[in-house]
């Protein structure tokens, strides 16, 4: 399908995966509307984005202009699928994407200017400080596998159950008895508990559609860091992907993904033109060596990735 950017002339490289990712980011750049967001950073943005990733022969968007720590994102996907809302178990395995929250909220009310490292390894060290300090309210996975129901208690009260609906297991379910169905949706937008969460969900919205034998997904981001975040959210995206295609003895399809508001922050001007002066190349494809019982079974250790030679990776700051 075309994309609806401006494309830069490359003969090399034009048909390869990654190049609609760059003309986004390069239209972002230099069409988007100059915004004053939340952060006080700034950002350039547009309104309504759309990409398509095939996903047959073990294809994944693994990005190949900077290189994306693949392992890094697999980790925080395995972690949303436990329903884990404290950064503790992140930190363990080396995992730093949540830390810059919790460590902003400590520093705020303690007024120590400890460092990202040693926070990090307190939060794994000290059981009674990670759960004072490294917990994200209820964020992604919690919505994903323990959406809170209330049931009445009486006089008009209603209580908690003790286990919620874990939207993950009953959206296996569907796609093996009702594959035809419109309701294969995994949702983490939750208006009532949003104030808890430390930030609320950017990839909100999962549905998925089963063609023949093939299962393609669309992720809706209501924001998108494109610099930063978007490349591990494609990742996350087509991962899930394969594991409900593994899990339901389908074949991967595609991958559509949508931004609402879709942007580049002013402090990462040196990343995107550094990026935007490379080329795409390689085709990177992802083994999954071994099928556990269930969606919630899988270890880092059941995921190769062949043919991956990425670019050298290009960092910026992540605004808090």
């Amino acid at each position: 399908m075309a994309v609806a950017y401006p494309v830069i002339d490359s003969p090399a490289s034009a048909a390869h995966f990654e190049r609609q990712y760059l003309d986004l980011m390069r239209h972002i750049w230099l069409h988007g509307d100059e915004r004053v967001d939340r952060t006080g950073v700034g950002t350039r943005s547009v309104f309504g984005a759309q990409l398509r990733f095939d996903l047959s022969d073990g294809q994944m968007p693994l990005l190949t202009t900077k290189r994306v720590y693949w392992k890094t994102a697999t980790r925080e996907f395995l972690w949303f699928l436990t329903g884990d809302t404290n950064i503790r178990a992140l930190c363990a395995q080396g995992v730093q994407i949540w830390t810059d929250w919790p460590l902003d909220r400590y520093r705020r009310e303690t007024g120590d200017s400890i460092t990202r490292e040693a926070f990090s390894e307190r939060i794994v060290a000290d059981e009674a400080f990670a759960l004072r300090w490294g917990d994200l309210g209820p964020v992604y996975g919690k919505q994903w596998v323990d959406w809170p129901v209330y049931e009445p208690a009486g006089d008009g009260l209603f209580r908690q159950r003790a286990q919620g609906v874990n939207q993950v297991a009953d959206l296996v379910e569907s796609l093996r008895t009702n594959p035809g169905s419109r309701r294969h949706i995994v949702e983490g937008w939750n208006v009532a508990e949003l104030p808890g969460m430390a930030l609320p969900p950017c990839h909100k919205t999962y549905q998925f559609h089963v063609t023949g034998n093939r299962l393609s997904g669309l992720l809706y981001q209501r924001s998108s860091d494109v610099a930063l975040g978007l490349p591990f959210n494609l990742w996350g995206a087509a991962l899930f992907i394969r594991l409900l295609a593994q899990q339901c003895d389908l074949e991967p399809g595609e991958l559509v993904w949508m931004g609402g508001d879709t942007h580049l922050y002013l402090n990462h001007a040196d990343l995107v033109e550094a990026q935007l002066a490379r080329e795409p190349s390689g085709a990177p494809t992802l083994a999954i060596t071994r099928r556990p019982d269930s969606i919630f079974g899988y270890r880092i250790e059941d995921f190769e990735v062949s043919g991956y030679a990425p670019q050298s990776p290009l960092s910026a700051p992540v605004a808090v």
